[in-house]
């Protein structure tokens, strides 16, 4: 395997280690809200993230290829709220989109077929990625403008006292 490449593939493989990390860091923070559904999409989310490292693992230990670990960065550990921490990892899986991309363009360009077919599959599940993460942010707007809209429509509401009655 190319070096230049396989430097790259640890180089993905320790990013998905820190991407874990981080939606652990998201879990732990809206655990703390007690927003434990929210706190399961990013627990299904870290599982993930573990799979993909593996994937990298199993890959380069096929290739013959040395694994290299390295420090894991520490992640945010505060948001202002949930919907700025799904921001935060569309922000992030963008990120990872990017890094796959530019491994299948290092691949092909060192006419590594092997490496650009192993790729494929984090290309297909980078879309799924992506749109998953924006479906809860449309779906934590929508919400937020439902509760907007309620807030203003209590807001209108007037006391009416009582009427007395006529003697």
């Amino acid at each position: 395997m190319d070096k230049k490449l396989e430097k790259s593939l640890n180089d993905q493989l320790n990013f998905e280690l820190y991407s874990s990390y981080i939606y652990l860091s998201m879990q732990s923070y809206l655990k703390s809200l007690d927003l434990n559904g929210f706190a399961n999409w990013m627990d299904v989310q870290v599982k993930e993230e573990l799979t993909h490292v593996l994937k990298f693992y199993d890959f380069l230990h096929n290739r013959n290829a040395e694994v290299e670990f390295e420090a894991v960065s520490k992640p945010q550990h505060k948001w202002d709220s949930p919907l700025a921490v799904f921001e935060h990892a569309l922000k992030h899986e963008k990120i990872v989109s990017k890094r796959i991309n530019d491994l299948v363009d290092l691949a092909t360009k060192v006419g590594d077929h092997a490496t650009v077919n192993f790729l494929q599959w984090f290309v297909g599940e980078q879309v799924e990625e992506e749109a998953n993460v924006v479906s809860v942010i449309r779906q934590i707007k929508l919400v937020g403008k439902s509760l907007f809209m309620l807030d203003r429509e209590l807001g209108q509401r007037v006391f009416t006292p009582p009427a007395t009655p006529q003697a």
